[in-house]
């Protein structure tokens, strides 16, 4: 048995051996050939079909914004793309989206197991980037430094005139050949500092109306809790959550605050008189691991953390952003119910902040107080 192993395996080595001679033959035969009788190098591939999935770009200013679907067809790498005849429908050229700014570029990767603002800020450094430009992917990135002040959003009056959109060409070419595909738009949205902005009008950045009467100036849409669970009224004995998009139970701000260093994130319950809720009383809430967050203070009215902006920092899942584009939230506490039975209250929120400085998030109960009492 062991001569017949060693056999077969002699017999694989020679077959190899030999492959390997006849695949060096053929290349060199191939390259001879080439040089007797003067044939012209393999010429690399540009398709004719060569597109993008979207020609209407509508990024929202102030943050990142990566808009992709480039379709090469096949097409030889590497292939060079660049943003031609940028103008106005108008026919005036187009500038303040190629002006440059400094912006922050990763040079490592997050994680969201960090343990420090410093060594989040050791894996990201400013870098100067036109606010417009696309990658070598083909992909358009639109950076955080395009704000209102440099460039200007869409029409607040929601119009769609050609002398307010943004017209570019892209060129894409290999040492195969060249292509340009025509009449790219470019419709950016006002910066919205935050998500969700339900509160927000998208087109002027005022107060947004109430959707299902957008004509009457006096209502207001509000930000509402992603997640309402056994929330119960103390005085009126009924579930705060059902409804809520009516009734406007409990509902919830973002927004800055003075007082904080620069990079603060703070947390906030009020009553319906508008007093702060002791978050001691949230007496199941992981405050620890609510937010990628630092230095964590807590007092009778708020619990407040360093953290580093935007929020999340990144398109990733954590623990703290399980589904990667926003960071989520929850407030939690427990009772003793009826029949004895433990009860968990739960106040949950989706959300983004995209612009560095101090902010609060605020769960307003403003109609009847949350129950925290024992049945």
């Amino acid at each position: 048995m062991e001569f017949k192993k060693f056999k077969l395996i002699k017999q694989m080595q020679s077959t190899i051996k030999k492959e390997f001679i006849f695949l060096l033959f053929a290349a060199v035969i191939t390259s001879s050939c080439r040089k007797i009788f003067n044939l012209p190098k393999e010429k690399e591939y540009l398709s004719n079909n060569v597109n993008f999935a979207n020609k209407i770009l509508e990024p929202v200013l102030g943050r990142t914004n990566l808009i992709g679907g480039f379709n090469g067809d096949n097409s030889t790498q590497p292939i060079h793309f660049e943003i031609v005849n940028a103008r106005y429908g108008d026919g005036r050229p187009v500038t303040d989206i190629f002006q440059k700014a400094q912006t922050y570029v990763w040079t490592a990767a997050y994680t969201g197991t960090e343990k420090s603002l410093a060594e989040i800020e050791a894996k990201r450094h400013l870098e100067e980037h036109p606010l417009f430009e696309i990658r070598s992917s083909g992909e358009f990135i639109m950076w955080p430094s395009a704000t209102n002040d440099l460039v200007t959003p869409r029409p607040a009056d929601s119009t769609n005139y050609p002398q307010d959109t943004r017209f570019f060409d892209v060129k894409i070419t290999n040492t195969g050949g060249e292509r340009l595909i025509r009449d790219f738009q470019i419709r950016p949205w006002r910066e919205r500092p935050y998500d969700p902005a339900d509160d927000m009008n998208l087109y002027t950045g005022g107060p947004a109306p109430f959707p299902e009467t957008p004509y009457n100036v006096l209502s207001r849409n509000y930000i509402r809790p992603s997640r309402m669970d056994n929330v119960v009224g103390d005085s009126t004995d009924i579930d705060l959550g059902n409804d809520n998009y009516h009734r406007n139970n409990v509902l919830v701000y973002i927004r800055p605050f003075t007082g904080g260093n620069g990079h603060s994130l703070r947390f906030k319950v009020l009553n319906k008189d508008s007093v702060a809720i002791d978050p001691a009383l949230f007496n199941e809430t992981e405050w620890v691991r609510l937010v990628h967050g630092f230095n964590l203070v807590k007092t009778k009215e708020y619990v407040q953390y360093d953290v580093a902006y935007p929020i999340p920092l990144v398109n990733l899942s954590t623990i703290y952003a399980p589904g990667g584009s926003n960071a989520y939230i929850e407030l939690k506490y427990s009772r003793t119910g009826f029949g004895q039975q433990r009860v968990t209250t739960v106040l949950g929120l989706n959300f983004g902040i995209y612009r560095a400085g101090d902010w609060e998030i605020v769960f307003h109960f403003r109609k009847d107080n949350p129950r925290f009492k024992d049945e």
